[in-house]
């Protein structure tokens, strides 16, 4: 499904549209994601700065989801401004697996009680809790091919998957 986002006039849309989109893309994506439970997530201070929180993300029914404490700094964040930026938790050492991955997008609170409640049917989030839904605007993998080539596989909603190889 997709979206039109007020806020920066490009459209976003949701993980489902994605991964029909770009299916290898979007498996190594959630593979990188499900490899460690905290990520770092960048929002919009008040006054435009970039603020940086961890963060747990779920993948379920087409969407990808954050739940947050109520009134967290994050969750202000994006209650004022929806866009987002998610790092992948790289994990320790020098081995990046699938490689480096992020995506960008608005997130939205859900107050719907139905939508909440099939949400806390798969997970178990302290109550009370902020719940958001995402559009992605653009998931970008970035990793080393052959020790010789910088990799980046770029997609945004409407567009084909890019990849850039450089030495």
């Amino acid at each position: 499904m997709t979206r039109t986002a007020a806020a920066s006039g490009t459209a976003g849309t949701d993980w489902a549209a994605f991964v029909a989109a770009a299916p290898d893309l979007a498996r190594t994506v959630e593979e990188r994601f499900a490899a460690h439970r905290h990520h770092v997530l960048a929002t919009l201070r008040k006054d435009g700065s970039p603020r940086t929180s961890g963060l747990e993300v779920r993948f379920l029914a087409g969407e990808v989801w954050f739940g947050m404490m109520p009134d967290s700094v994050k969750a202000l964040d994006l209650l004022r401004d929806p866009r987002f930026a998610l790092q992948a938790n790289p994990g320790t050492g020098t081995d990046m697996g699938g490689g480096d991955v992020r995506i960008a997008g608005r997130a939205y609170e859900v107050v719907d009680a139905a939508v909440k409640g099939a949400y806390t049917q798969e997970v178990e989030p302290p109550e009370p809790f902020h719940l958001f839904r995402t559009e992605l605007t653009e998931v970008v993998r970035t990793r080393v091919e052959d020790d010789t080539y910088l990799v980046v596989e770029i997609w945004r909603p409407g567009e084909p998957l890019r990849t850039v190889r450089r030495r």
